[in-house]
């Protein structure tokens, strides 16, 4: 590091605050931690005595937290993880890394989630920033758990940062939480229509902070930058999504009305209780969440954001290619002569052809079952994206067994690899050529929609205008984060359920994005879809397959008629209740993936006019619903 750049120096003092905290301090920040409980209380920057939001209690500025719960009490308890222990690490010129720590024992009883918890800060000569990483541990024979949440958490400085940035497209001016909670309240209570706002183009606006959720693939980093002067920028940067759940297309919150910063590790955002967050049966686990890197940014501009941005964006990418650090002195978090390497190249087995395996994404997580790393919370996932020809490089991977997964865009269903791929420190492996055979019985006879496992592609519509955010309006690939546009369905067909009719419609314009419930006088009831369709000449030898794919679920039940709607009649199909991933009402166009190959005897279709009927059988809200992904219907296996 170049002397030009102070000593990092780290102490005690009791003299501004009314009791023990910890300064490290590098000379470009000075980061102040409450002691023992290992709270961020302050940032000092850039002549800015305090970034967070100061008016907050100590607990409340910048914090870890965990969502738990005893199995059979439905009430959650929010833990911000206090500590009762205070170490330094290592102090030098060139670093300090200090450690709050707390050792869970059954005395605590119900008063603190049952973790053994070790966060950790470190700050380096001439860095921008604060990196932190939390290890949290269960010993075997604890308590049963449930822990649905794991994030850190900042709340900034009211008064200074209004300038929020998720992504190049997303980025606005925002209301402050004042501003938030004091507006009317909808349907789905986390949303608000702002009135009485300092900034005119937000009155009557709706905000939520699910509006601006990301698929972590694109969510590296995030934050807000102050308007006012001086101008600094504040950013959570997520170097690797290791310890996060969920693989690439995962959504999860970033930053929001506050202001506020998250990283999110685990939840159930976006995917519900089938999210594995349940610890039973004595059940022992470790895992490192991080190291993140806190990034402070002042860049001369006459610019209000778009040179923070760049700046962050560039640190980022620094951070990404530093990974994994060799600075962090845990033992538990292995640097990269540690890990191992797989590579590969997948192919694909469809129809008789053969094609390679392009842009697919290829992970390892956990053992388990065929795409049971989309519900795994306890393990890391590892993952990448193939290139043209199905090449995949999956670095850095840390010591352990794993399956390997993937899918393909353009192809339904998952892919797992045979075997246990065991990784130790230095590990190369090759698997070579290997082959994905997406599930298939016979030849398409028709098809609606992509297998890209998101709703996007179908009809997306305006939003009602009381409920309109201005960010997405001239953005039509982001209009499902408007809120309410499951109320839009009724208006579209306010008298009879839709109707797509194979060869004639065009699923970006009459497939409804989302199948919810209709709203009536007395509640709510299902709504059933028709696919309509001619066949030349029914085959007589096996069955039809009827491959379905859904994007989303919440709370839903979904039957399949061939050709009778009556509902009292037999099934061909049910899928009794699924999801609780409410992507519909937090606008997500995705939640979690689930395939049914549904197969339908062929003496139940005719030669000319066919019809499917998907119902929604579930209605007792608005919120329930199916989003789905991809169907096709395939004609008996050639002989």
């Amino acid at each position: 590091m170049s002397s030009s750049f102070a000593t990092v120096t780290c102490q005690r003092t009791d003299v501004e605050w009314s009791r023990a905290m910890v300064l490290i301090d590098n000379g470009i920040l000075q980061v102040t931690l409450s002691k023992p409980e290992g709270f961020i209380v302050g940032i000092a920057y850039n002549g800015i005595d305090n970034v967070l939001d100061a008016r907050r209690k100590e607990d409340a500025r910048g914090y870890w937290d965990v969502v738990w719960s005893k199995p059979g009490i439905g009430r959650n308890k929010f833990d911000k993880l206090p500590t009762t222990d205070y170490k330094v690490i290592v102090s030098n010129e060139e670093q300090v890394e200090v450690s709050f720590s707390m050792k869970w024992s059954p005395a605590l009883g119900d008063s603190a989630v049952p973790l053994n918890i070790d966060k950790r800060y470190i700050v380096r000569r001439g860095k921008s920033g604060v990196y932190a990483y939390a290890i949290m541990e269960r010993l075997k024979g604890w308590p049963d758990v449930n822990m649905d949440q794991i994030r850190m958490a900042f709340k900034l400085h009211v008064d200074m940062f209004d300038y929020m940035v998720v992504s190049d497209d997303l980025h606005r001016h925002m209301p402050t939480v004042h501003e938030h909670d004091s507006g009317r309240v909808l349907a789905y209570p986390e949303a608000t229509v702002l009135s009485d706002t300092r900034n005119p183009e937000h009155e009557g606006e709706v905000d939520d902070k699910y509006a601006y959720a990301m698929e972590l693939k694109d969510s590296k980093v995030h934050g807000f930058v102050s308007s006012h002067n001086p101008q600094v920028g504040f950013w959570l940067i997520r170097p690797s999504d290791e310890a996060c759940t969920g693989g690439p297309m995962r959504q999860e919150l970033t930053s929001h009305a506050g202001p506020i910063v998250l990283s999110m590790f685990t939840s159930t955002h976006y995917s519900g209780m089938d999210m594995d967050t349940e610890y039973r049966n004595g059940e022992p686990w470790k895992k490192v969440f991080g190291p993140n890197f806190i990034y402070l940014n002042s860049v001369p501009s006459n610019d209000e954001y778009i040179p923070f941005w760049h700046d962050a964006k560039q640190q980022a990418e620094i951070e990404a290619l530093h990974w994994p650090y060799d600075f962090v002195e845990s033992q538990d978090f292995p640097n990269a002569s540690m890990r191992g390497i797989v590579s590969g190249q997948l192919a694909l087995q469809n129809e008789g052809n053969s094609t390679l395996g392009r842009n697919a994404y290829v992970g390892l997580g956990n053992p388990g079952e065929l795409g049971s790393w989309q519900f795994d919370s306890k393990g890391y996932q590892f993952w990448t994206q193939a290139d043209f020809n199905g090449n995949f490089l999956i670095q850095n991977v840390r010591e352990g067994e794993y399956n390997l997964y993937a899918w393909v865009p353009g192809f339904i269903g998952d892919y797992k690899f045979e075997g246990i791929i065991s990784i130790k420190p230095g590990s190369q492996i090759k698997l070579g050529v290997i082959t994905y055979r997406p599930p298939r019985n016979g030849p398409t006879l028709w098809e609606i929609g992509i297998p890209d496992r998101s709703a996007g592609e179908f009809f997306v519509p305006h939003p009602i205008p009381a409920y309109e955010n201005s960010l997405y309006v001239d953005k039509p690939i982001e209009r499902f984060r408007q809120y309410g546009l499951w109320e839009r369905y009724v208006d579209l067909y306010p008298t009879r359920d839709l109707v797509y009719n194979v060869g004639t419609s065009n699923w970006s314009r009459d497939w409804f994005f989302a199948h919810v419930t209709r709203q009536t006088k007395n509640g709510y009831e299902p709504t059933t879809w028709e696919i309509v369709f001619e066949i030349g000449q029914v085959q007589t030898y096996g069955n039809y397959t009827f491959q379905l794919a859904l994007a989303g679920a919440s709370s839903a039940s979904l039957e399949v008629r061939v050709n009778d709607d009556d509902i009292r009649r037999k099934l061909v199909f049910r899928t009794e209740n699924i999801g609780k991933d409410n992507a519909i009402a937090r606008h997500g166009i995705h939640g979690l993936y689930w395939l049914f190959s549904i197969g339908i005897p062929s003496n139940m279709l005719v030669r000319g006019h066919n019809v499917i009927y998907l119902t929604q059988a579930k209605a007792t809200s608005p919120f329930q619903g199916l989003m789905y992904d991809y169907l096709r219907l395939e004609a008996p296996p050639l002989r």
